[in-house]
């Protein structure tokens, strides 16, 4: 089972960590482009789901050649899970490197966008000064925190991956077959 997690794991974080760093290094943060941000969400959680469908042929290659066919539904989620724990891993690590050393005015840049569209939506007075304040205070911690800037980035994708999971167990869950008399 491991071995299973290990490899399914590893060629869904190549991926989607792969992808992940060209898309950066190409796009970079559009700033304040509403069209240009929306078109890398999508082209982004695409490319999660592309990665993840690793998650579903890990479980079925688990259960069809490693478990004579037969898988209960939580050893089916349990393994989806922990191979998107590994992708999603390797995504934060990624990310982590071209942040750190190829895009380190990434947050500055982001929260600027982020504060202009604040401005935009209309919100005065104490509620744009809290908003901004809460920008700042997050962009600061994503900049100086290492265990906030993991879990700001699992957070980005580890979800997609346990929800792909969560479908790929519920779809590969398979009960012993009855004995033949």
């Amino acid at each position: 089972m491991r071995k299973n997690i290990l490899l399914y794991g590893f060629i869904a974080g190549v991926i989607i960590s792969t992808f992940m760093a060209i898309s950066m290094a190409v796009m970079g943060c559009s700033a304040g482009d509403p069209k240009s941000k929306m078109t890398s969400m999508i082209i982004g959680f695409a490319a999660m789901v592309a990665s993840f469908s690793f998650v579903f042929i890990g479980i079925k290659n688990f259960r069809d050649k490693q478990n004579d066919g037969v898988i209960k539904f939580g050893k089916a989620f349990l393994i989806g899970s922990l191979i998107s724990l590994v992708a999603s891993t390797m995504y934060v690590l990624t990310w982590g490197v071209e942040f750190h050393f190829f895009m380190p005015d990434f947050m500055d840049k982001y929260s600027e966008m982020q504060i202009q569209d604040l401005h935009k939506s209309g919100v005065k007075g104490d509620l744009l000064n809290l908003g901004i304040k809460k920008i700042e205070e997050t962009r600061d911690n994503y900049k100086s925190n290492p265990l906030f800037f993991a879990a700001y980035t699992y957070i980005e994708i580890l979800p997609v991956g346990i929800i792909v999971s969560l479908i790929s167990a519920l779809i590969l869950k398979r009960k012993k077959k009855e004995a033949l008399v």
